[in-house]
C-alpha cells in the first residue's frame, strides 16, 4: 500500500475510531484541524511535553535552569561515578511523557512509539549525539523478555535510528545474566549492589574501540542500570561511550 493510500485508510479509521490521548484519555483532534505531529497525546497535553533543552547536565542529560557554563554535573549524579562519557535525554519524565512511557510498557501500546519518535525528532541535541553512532539498547532478562513480549530500550533505539533518518545503527551488543528485582523502589546504592555483574557481552559480540557506542533506554533514574551496562562495554573495549534516555525521571 502506498503511502497515499495509507493516508486515507488512517484517516478514515480516525474518523471511525478516534485516537484517544494516552495522559487525559480525551479525544486527539484529526491532523486537518490540528496539525500537532502528534496521534495520541491532544495538543493540550503536547503542550504540557517538558523537553530538555541546552544548557543541560554533561552526564544524565537533567537541564539546568539558568546560566550554565562548562562541563558541570546536577545533583542527580552525585556519587555516580559514571562509566560513560555523556547523558542526554529528550524530555522530563512527568505528565504526558510519563503516560507514553507508561502505555508502552506495561499496556502493550506499541502504537505510542510513533509519538516517541516524534518526541526524539524534536530534541536536535539528542539527535546530534545519536548520528554516526552503534545504538546499544539496554538489555531485559530473558524472563522479563517473555512475559513482556518485547524490549522497550529495543524499540526506542529503532525509533531513535528513525528520527537520526537512519544515520545510526542498532547492536544488541549486551544480554542480562542476573535477574534481578525491579529497581524502582531502591536508591542508587542499592541498585548498584544488586546490579553488579548483571550483564555480560552477547554471545559472538565484537566490540570496535574505534566506534562510537551509545547505550539506549527509556528513563534515566539514578543511572544505575546504565552505568552497569557502560562498565561492561568498556571492559570490553568500548571506551568512546555515551547515553541517550528518551526521559529523565
Amino acid at each position: 500500500m502506498n503511502a497515499g493510500l495509507r493516508q486515507i485508510g488512517r484517516g478514515l479509521g480516525d474518523v471511525v475510531f478516534p485516537p484517544v490521548c494516552v495522559h487525559c484519555r480525551g479525544l486527539v483532534a484529526t491532523e486537518a484541524r490540528e496539525p500537532t505531529g502528534f496521534r495520541h497525546l491532544c495538543a493540550r497535553c503536547v503542550a504540557q511535553l517538558d523537553f530538555v533543552r541546552p544548557p543541560h547536565c554533561t552526564t544524565c542529560g537533567h537541564p539546568f535552569y539558568g546560566a550554565a557554563e562548562g562541563e558541570q554535573r546536577c545533583q542527580h549524579c552525585a556519587g555516580l561515578d559514571p562509566a560513560f562519557r555523556a547523558g542526554r535525554t529528550a524530555v522530563l519524565f512527568r505528565g504526558p511523557a510519563r503516560s507514553l512511557v507508561i502505555e508502552l510498557k506495561y499496556h502493550r501500546g506499541l502504537h505510542v512509539l510513533a509519538d516517541m519518535e516524534e518526541i526524539f525528532r524534536r530534541a536536535p541535541h539528542v539527535l546530534e549525539l545519536a548520528r554516526g553512532a552503534v545504538l546499544v539498547p539496554l538489555p531485559l532478562h530473558p524472563r522479563k523478555l517473555r512475559e513482556r513480549g518485547f524490549n522497550q530500550a529495543a524499540l526506542l533505539a529503532t525509533a531513535l535510528a528513525r528520527a537520526v533518518g537512519g544515520a545510526a545503527r542498532i547492536e544488541p551488543l549486551l544480554r542480562r545474566v542476573a535477574d534481578t528485582a525491579t529497581q524502582t523502589a531502591f536508591d542508587r546504592r542499592t541498585r548498584m549492589a544488586n546490579l553488579k555483574n548483571a550483564f555480560a557481552l552477547a554471545r559472538g559480540a565484537a566490540i570496535n574501540p574505534d566506534l562510537h557506542y551509545i547505550l539506549v533506554d527509556d528513563v534515566f533514574t539514578t543511572g544505575s542500570t546504565l552505568n552497569s551496562c557502560a562498565r561492561t562495554l568498556r571492559r570490553a573495549g568500548g571506551l568512546n561511550l555515551d547515553v541517550i534516555t528518551f526521559g529523565h525521571g
